[in-house]
């Protein structure tokens, strides 16, 4: 056997003249003494011979030898009149068994809780498992996606769709100035059940070469918050209303440019002849940094033409009016679209008129929106994120652990803990962020949540542990998410606020916590759990900031319903379980508990004494927001989970 190379696993290619293939393989041991006897004609002589020369057991780690040879000496078995070798069918076999390993061959550590199968494994349907196990996925590049019919059907497609908007033109690049590159994008999007919706390609401009002031000016575009689609969702079952979801196919290419941008032409699709040639882009491609602001701007342009207004308080969300008592709201999130209304006729106009418009995709009653499932049954409507915390537990390696029935642990505190062993930072961070999405339909994992968010620079094995508790009780409430109730509830007609606090919680720097939620007809709309800025130095105070930071939130809430044509009833009623905080906030009185109160933390006096807020007493046993404040016993805390409208889809 001759060493020719090495191969990118790391392993040797030898070649042997006998058979003329070439092998693989890592137990291999060189010896730089000998030489191949090459000749000119014939090839084989002779003289021939291979040594082969087996590593002795101490070589690998993972496995042992078993009193195989060190060497074996293969000789010729003469040659022809033409020179060659005669080989007879059993030595070129032998051959063949003495190039491959006679070691028993043990797995590794790493690879015994993995299922291994075999290169050549079939499944039942007689297809190889390694080809069967990529049918799915995305391919790396562009080249690999044209071998594909699938995959160049959708490219495509994504083209046609460009063409159809009139996007670019094929010119000339102008002298002084740059193109920008453009790349594929692949993507296999799921439904909530798992099967594949569709394959989706998009050419997508690589942005990051964009210069400020040439290339762009302004990128932001508004997008509906996440409190005010659980409000419009919260809202039209009170009133029954039907909710419907549209999807605009490349929003993106619809947007005007005000700049002047010149792309290369798309991969795999370059004009024969015409290479060097660049298209001007007359409208926005995915990856501009201005996309995202000029799609904006055109869907905005139209629905202010077909008769909606923006709302002031909320620039994600459009209104429209065709008679006093009719009413169609558009929560507008990037190319998602939320429409509900009083009257079915009235939507479907304003869902023709966008058809006509836009391309889009009717995807019928709302079930899947944002990341969140929407589940219809008898009482109402339950948002949750099954098929989410399915996909996590599967990406942190967590479906096999064992459920629990409390996200935080009541008898300790997290602290920095600087004494302990250090956790890999980026999976940490992976994890936070996950879970401070599923958040958008669980005020339950709130507090747990945020607590850990603390120590995401440096995280140490106690705050993994403690995010891997959070999963561990999510998995076990899988089910759960926010019932939106179907029609008025008779105690639930307005706002329901809660403020909470607690005191020098923060066992580094002693802040407080202060936490809060509003229910709208019974169901949970807006909640928040976050450290103070300042150091309380009294629960008083800690109370008042907080009542502060809730006020902020109602304002804002009865601000955006009032544009919803849905007055509440005033005064808004705040419930907080400190007598002191109350008066505080009642008797505009300078003394020694709020004279180094900061001004901004007044703004909730303001609104008592205007008549907005009124601020009410409530017992501890009855505080919604205790939860997010503090960690609470199991007993306690299975309360404030359904009193905070969570329950099993």
């Amino acid at each position: 056997m001759i060493l020719i190379g090495y191969h990118p696993t790391g392993a040797y290619k030898l070649y042997n003249p006998v058979t003329q293939k070439v092998h693989i393989s890592r137990d291999v041991i060189v010896n730089e003494e000998e030489k191949w006897k090459w000749e000119k004609e014939p090839v084989y002589n002779s003289e021939l011979q291979s040594t082969f020369i087996y590593p002795s057991s101490s070589d690998e780690s993972d496995g042992g030898d078993e009193g195989e040879p060190a060497a074996e000496t293969i000789q010729n078995q003469g040659t022809d009149s033409d020179g060659n070798m005669n080989l007879s069918s059993d030595d070129d076999d032998r051959i063949h068994m003495i190039a491959r390993t006679q070691r028993t061959k043990r797995v590794p550590a790493r690879l015994n809780d993995c299922e291994i199968t075999q290169d050549n494994a079939v499944n039942d349907e007689g297809d190889l498992i390694h080809f069967a196990l990529l049918a799915d996925s995305e391919p790396l590049n562009y080249r690999d996606a044209l071998k594909s019919n699938v995959w160049k059907r959708a490219m495509e497609e994504e083209l046609k769709s460009i063409e159809k908007n009139q996007t670019w033109k094929l010119v000339d690049l102008p002298d002084k100035k740059k193109k920008i590159d453009v790349k594929w994008v692949f993507k296999v999007k799921l439904n909530p059940d798992g099967t594949i919706s569709k394959h989706k390609a998009r050419l997508v401009a690589r942005g990051f070469l964009q210069k400020h002031g040439i290339d762009y000016n302004e990128v932001f575009a508004p997008v509906a918050r996440i409190e005010t689609v659980r409000l419009v969702v919260a809202l039209a079952c009170k009133n029954k209303w039907s909710l419907y979801h549209l999807d605009v196919k490349s929003a993106f290419l619809n947007g005007p440019l005000d700049e002047e941008v010149y792309v290369s032409q798309p991969p795999g699709f370059e004009i024969k002849g015409k290479e060097p040639m660049v298209y001007k882009l007359y409208k926005a491609l995915y990856g501009l940094k201005q996309a995202p602001r000029a799609w904006n701007k055109r869907i905005y342009d139209f629905l202010i033409q077909i008769g909606f207004k923006k709302c002031a308080a909320e620039f994600g969300v459009y209104v429209h009016c065709p008679k006093d008592e009719d009413i169609v709201i558009i929560c507008l999130y990037v190319d998602d679209l939320l429409i509900t209304g009083s009257r079915i006729a009235e939507i479907a106009k304003v869902k023709d008129k966008l058809k006509s418009e836009f391309e889009m995709s009717d995807l019928g009653e709302l079930s899947f929106f944002l990341g969140m499932e929407f589940m219809r049954r008898g009482d109402g409507i339950v948002m949750h994120q099954q098929k989410y915390i399915s996909e996590l537990l599967d990406k942190f390696e967590m479906t096999e652990c064992k459920p629990i029935s409390n996200p935080s642990d009541t008898n300790s505190k997290l602290d920095e803990c600087k004494d302990e062993e250090g956790v890999d930072p980026t999976l940490f961070r992976q994890m936070i962020g996950s879970l401070r999405y599923l958040c958008n339909s669980r005020p339950d994992i709130c507090y747990a949540v945020s607590v850990i968010s603390k120590y995401m620079n440096k995280p140490k094995k106690s705050h993994m542990n403690a995010a891997r508790r959070i999963f561990r009780y999510v998995k076990g409430t899988m089910r759960y998410g926010l019932l939106f109730p179907t029609g008025l509830k008779d105690d639930c007609e307005s706002l329901s606020s809660y403020s909470d606090s607690d005191w020098g919680g923060d066992a580094t720097d002693r802040r407080s916590t202060s936490g809060y939620v509003m229910l709208y007809n019974g169901a949970s709309i807006a909640w928040c759990t976050k450290k103070q800025p300042v150091t309380a130095l009294s629960t008083c105070e800690a109370e008042y900031i907080a009542g502060t930071f809730a006020t902020c939130q109602m304002v804002w809430l009865d601000s955006v319903l009032r544009e919803l044509k849905c007055e509440l009833q005033k005064p808004l009623k705040l419930m907080i379980d400190n007598k002191s905080a109350i008066n505080l906030a009642k008797n505009p009185v300078s003394h020694g508990r709020s004279k180094h109160i900061e001004t901004r933390f007044h703004f909730i006096r303001e609104q008592v004494m205007n008549g907005n807020i009124v601020l009410v007493y409530c017992p501890t046993e009855i505080q919604l927001a205790d939860g997010f404040t503090k960690s609470v016993k199991l007993d306690r805390f299975e309360f404030l989970r359904e009193k905070l409208g969570l329950v099993s889809a």
